[in-house]
């Protein structure tokens, strides 16, 4: 008997080819070059359009294809730390910048796939966090969620996600994992409130946030290191000096604050009596003269400065672009509205994810090929063997290619979820192959429409169980702190794939095996 391809056949070889061209497009397989991992958002780079996700082409004329290139090319250029012009080609546009030791981003070969890996498999750190004394309201926590989303997307990580969670008791948390962070970095961003206020005579003239705060200058114009000088005691200081604009009503403030200060007249100039203090977290930062110009005038731009130091120059220099840059940040996104304790903190190692990987997947073929074995041995079929593994291997190529498709982090949850897909899968397939052997007293036709009867059940008894894990109706966030919805979406996006795709494709295969004269 001819095989027909029939409906559901075309339907599912249209979901392959779709899934692979989600996993495989635009990835490692197609495009040469190296991505652009992560970049400072102070450089000339990022202020003439460069973002993290560019693909680098070529530097100087010279192709780069791997990452291996991209070094030989940039340690050449920068070995006598000179200023060079540098002309960098991407996918979409040309950079023209001078530099002198390095262009102030990383990089990394593009991905072989589509499929984004989670903290697990990528590396990096995850802190478990909640408000300090106070138990948050789901709109509370979901401000929290989006100011610290802000805070750290201004401040330059890449590979971050910041979601709210929840425990079965119903105490809120918040879960942020930074891919390439270690445990030290996270822990300072989190450890303080952020709260910055700049007054004069005691008297508050502008906070932390857009309320006050027009715009914070990043560009080299409007920010930049002033100069290092070594200290009494064979370290370094560099100072920083950034203009901020205020909004009209700070400006007012200012102006109202300042018009009846006297004036100190000196050698160096001439300023008010009272300074401009800069506190963040009621510590006192850094304390600014205050021209005599600006006396009682409605100014809508000042100048914030501030330093770094180190062991050496250059060490010197980085702090103070690191403290700019977290004061930059602070002024642009306003302090956290609560301060914050951290519950857990911890790392893992891409080396360590990658070798989970390696071994699950080892592990996963392992499983199917034995189950194909056992099916073969049980019904002496190759052909129903062979569409075992097929319909196996289809689902979860699906899966991936939904996860790629959706952008969705794919963990060590999500993989264990991939499996209990493969497990409930093969179930499903032996119920809809065993029903379709016995009972032959009815037709094929009613005796796969039985199996479906009892795969549906399983379903719905699955997806059940697991809706919690994802949304609980009592605490509007998911249980278990989260830790399993990875797992849960997962599974649930796995079995629906097989119960409306895989499995009815399944049986059209099943039913031109068994035909009449087939039947055992």
């Amino acid at each position: 008997m001819k095989f027909k391809f029939t409906f559901k056949i075309w339907l599912l070889m249209i979901f392959i080819a779709l899934s692979l061209l989600a996993i495989f497009s635009h990835s490692g397989f197609i495009k040469h070059g190296v991505l652009v991992a992560s970049i400072d958002s102070s450089s000339d780079l990022f202020n003439q359009g460069m973002r993290q996700g560019d693909i680098i082409k070529s530097i100087d004329n010279q192709p780069v294809t791997s990452l291996e290139d991209y070094s030989k090319i940039v340690l050449a250029k920068f070995a006598n730390n000179e200023t060079v012009k540098t002309i960098i080609m991407t996918e979409k546009e040309e950079y023209i910048i001078l530099a002198n030791n390095s262009l102030d981003i990383t990089v990394k070969d593009i991905p072989k796939t589509n499929i984004l890996l989670g903290l697990d498999l990528a590396g990096g750190s995850r802190a478990l966090v909640k408000a300090q004394n106070q138990s948050l309201t789901s709109a509370q926590m979901s401000d929290l969620v989006d100011i610290t989303r802000n805070r750290l997307n201004a401040f330059g990580l890449s590979d971050l996600k910041v979601a709210p969670v929840s425990d079965l008791s119903g105490e809120r948390f918040m879960l942020i994992e930074i891919a390439g962070a270690t445990p030290k970095d996270l822990n300072k961003l989190l450890s303080e409130q952020g709260k910055f206020e700049a007054k004069i005579a005691n008297q508050t003239v502008f906070v932390g946030g857009d309320k006050d705060i027009a715009s914070v200058g990043r560009d080299a114009q409007n920010a930049r290191i002033e100069g290092c000088n070594p200290t009494s005691d064979g370290t370094y200081v560099c100072t920083f000096q950034f203009t901020v604009t205020l909004s009209p009503e700070a400006a007012k403030k200012h102006a109202d604050i300042t018009a009846n200060m006297s004036v100190n007249y000196t050698d160096q100039g001439n300023y008010l009596s009272d300074r401009l203090d800069l506190y963040l977290d009621d510590r006192l930062t850094d304390s600014l003269l205050i021209s005599e110009g600006l006396k009682g005038r409605v100014t809508t731009q000042i100048a914030i400065s501030g330093s770094g130091s180190g062991a050496t120059e250059e060490a010197a220099y980085a702090d103070a672009k690191v403290q700019m840059k977290q004061l930059q940040t602070i002024l642009m996104t306003g302090s956290l509205p609560y301060k914050l304790e951290i519950i857990k903190l911890d790392s893992v190692s891409p080396t360590l994810g990658e070798s989970f990987t390696n071994t699950i997947m080892i592990a996963g073929i392992a499983a199917i090929l034995a189950i194909s074995v056992i099916i073969l041995i049980r019904y002496r079929n190759f052909k129903i063997s062979l569409a075992l593994i097929l319909s196996t291997v289809s689902e979860v190529i699906i899966l991936l290619g939904a996860a790629a498709l959706i952008k969705w982090n794919l963990d060590l949850p999500g993989i264990a979820g991939i499996l209990a897909t493969i497990g409930t899968g093969i179930d499903d397939l032996v119920v809809i192959v065993d029903e379709s052997i016995h009972d032959t007293s009815i037709n094929i036709k009613q005796r796969i429409k039985r199996a479906f009867a009892i795969i549906m059940g399983a379903y719905f008894t699955v997806l059940v169980s697991l809706l919690p894990l994802i949304w609980n109706p009592i605490t509007g966030g998911a249980a278990g702190a989260g830790l399993l919805q990875g797992f849960a979406i997962t599974t649930i996006l796995g079995i629906s794939i097989g119960v409306f795709i895989t499995r009815p494709a399944f049986s059209d295969i099943i039913k031109q095996f068994k035909h009449k004269e087939d039947v055992a």
